[in-house]
């Protein structure tokens, strides 16, 4: 599915849509959507230095999404009801671009600490 470029926005709280949640979900057209490739830090982290991390990612994805039309490749739903997706631009998937800013890692499976 291409989607076409969008203006999404950074979540409040309420109703939520078209707008980035932390930096591996958010909402597109009611749909909450996980970044299958990447695990990013928690808004809501342990420590300091994951919620710190946390803003970054999620500020980092709302400048990729924003960047162009991007298109997602479903993959199912998590255990948390989100669909899970790879999303790419030009057929690349942007997580990597995550990961080399140290604000992602690659998904391995299981949450992992930050510190």
């Amino acid at each position: 599915m291409l989607l076409a470029a969008l203006n999404l926005t950074l979540c409040k709280p309420g109703p939520r849509d078209n707008c980035v949640v932390d930096g591996d979900a958010f909402w597109i057209a009611g749909e909450k959507v996980r970044v299958a490739d990447i695990d990013a830090p928690e808004i809501e982290g342990r420590c300091p230095y994951e919620r710190q991390l946390a803003a970054r990612a999620r500020d980092m994805l709302l400048v990729l999404l924003n960047a162009g039309p991007f298109a997602l490749r479903r993959s199912g739903a998590d255990r948390y009801g989100r669909t899970q997706a790879v999303v790419t631009r030009n057929g690349r998937s942007i997580g990597p671009r995550l990961v080399n800013e140290h604000l992602a890692r690659k998904w391995g499976g299981r949450r992992q600490s930050w510190r």
